[in-house]
């Protein structure tokens, strides 16, 4: 069974009758959807905020009950996927470009299970390249700025030749850093730039990492 499966299977244990639940985005999350459908078909009561357009496709092939941000409320749990996991439990997320809507469903959740194989546990953020959205208005000067800010080197992200648009209209810029030593200073630096609509640091928001092992064994991670 891939790894990713395992674990976001076990994820899954959390959700119980009556919850509204929050729906991840990406490969990792589709395997989550895929078992909540199995629930929802053998009688488990659940209603499901998507967050992507990809996502909302999925739930409803899947047949899951899909409510409005205005009926929801808090949600009672989100699972969602990683690009990357540190020490500390701030992610890097973004790799399928739905990072706002991911942020803003996690944020009202009343519990935030992140779901990965082993492959995706470092001890330092940055290996994977961190998206930044940015609205296509003036982006270049935006990035400019980033980029001084910061003194990296951010790119558009690019799809099929041209570059790629999110879900709410806007463009990703990517930058590998290697490491990001302090996640927090590159966040506070990132939130104060004009033009910048979200980035891919999740900091302080997982509470639960389900993490499945090569080894077919599945390691449920807390943060205290």
């Amino acid at each position: 069974m891939n790894l990713k499966q395992i674990a976001a299977e076990k994820a899954v244990e959390w959700i119980k009758d009556g919850m509204t639940i929050g729906l991840g985005t990406g490969s990792t999350a589709f395997f989550a959807i895929q078992k909540i459908g199995e629930l929802v078909k053998a009688g488990l009561q659940v209603k499901a905020v998507p967050t992507s357009g990809s996502t909302e496709q999925l739930a409803r092939e899947f047949g899951i009950p899909l409510t409005t941000f205005a009926e929801a409320g808090k949600l009672d749990i989100t699972i969602d996927g990683a690009d990357e996991v540190d020490s500390q439990f701030n992610l890097i997320k973004g790799g399928g470009g739905a990072l706002l809507r991911e942020k803003i469903v996690a944020a009202h959740s009343k519990t935030f299970i992140v779901v990965v194989d082993e492959s995706k546990l470092v001890p330092t953020l940055g290996t994977f390249p961190l998206p930044v959205e940015v609205i296509p208005f003036a982006y270049e000067w935006t990035m400019e700025e980033i980029n001084e800010r910061l003194q990296a080197d951010f790119k558009p992200r690019m799809k099929d030749g041209q570059k790629f648009v999110t879900d709410n209209g806007n463009y990703i810029l990517d930058y590998s850093f290697g490491t990001i030593p302090s996640p927090t200073d590159v966040q506070e630096k990132l939130n104060c730039l004009t033009g910048v609509v979200e980035h891919g640091l999740f900091i302080d928001m997982a509470d639960i990492v389900i993490v499945g092992r090569a080894d077919g064994t599945v390691d449920v991670l807390e943060r205290s």
